[in-house]
């Protein structure tokens, strides 16, 4: 039956679903739940809790690491392209001027919040020395590191990385999701 009564209100069973339809399609199409619950006169709460009820997984989450890299625009717009949610691409420059503006114990912190950042990802594209490959990987575990080596440490100049490897990894983590 379509109708359901509850208490004193008569419940249309396709008007609800109707209406979840919509909060799904206007959500998947990009739209805030905020801007959602306000075209159909609802609570944001309502829209998150809806999602909230049906979600099967989180999307598998994707960063994307590395220096000293010479094309670092070239690849941080692809990533953004890509949806890749978290991006951090030194150039060599970049990289040493970190480690000179920072006291010992600003750049521990630093390094242990990437740390447990990373660690939040399903996978992280790591782009750097063999050495420091090693490390990421023994840290976040080497099933999550997913790793473009760009020679052996040390690296003292920035290093072109192939867009195209990149896009192939990034097409191998899409198609995991």
């Amino acid at each position: 039956m379509d109708l359901v009564r509850i208490g004193d209100k008569l419940i249309s069973r396709r008007k609800l679903q109707r209406a979840i339809d919509k909060i799904l399609e206007r959500r998947a199409a990009g739209a805030s739940q905020q801007d959602v619950a306000a075209e159909l006169g609802i609570d944001r709460a309502v829209v998150s809790r809806l999602e909230t009820l049906g979600e099967v997984r989180k999307g598998h989450r994707v960063a994307l690491v590395g220096f000293p890299v010479e094309n670092k625009d070239e690849l941080e717009a692809l990533a953004r392209e890509a949806g890749v949610d978290f991006v951090l691409l030194l150039s060599n420059r970049e990289r040493w001027g970190l480690l000179e503006e920072m006291s010992g114990a600003e750049l521990f912190n630093q390094v242990l919040e990437l740390i447990s950042r990373l660690r939040e990802f399903d996978t992280v594209i790591f782009i750097g020395s063999d050495m420091r490959i090693d490390w990421v990987e023994a840290v976040l575990g080497a099933d999550k590191v997913v790793s473009v080596e760009l020679g052996p440490s040390p690296i003292t100049e920035d290093r072109y990385v192939s867009p195209g490897r990149i896009r192939q990894i990034l097409d191998a983590c899409r198609a995991q999701r």
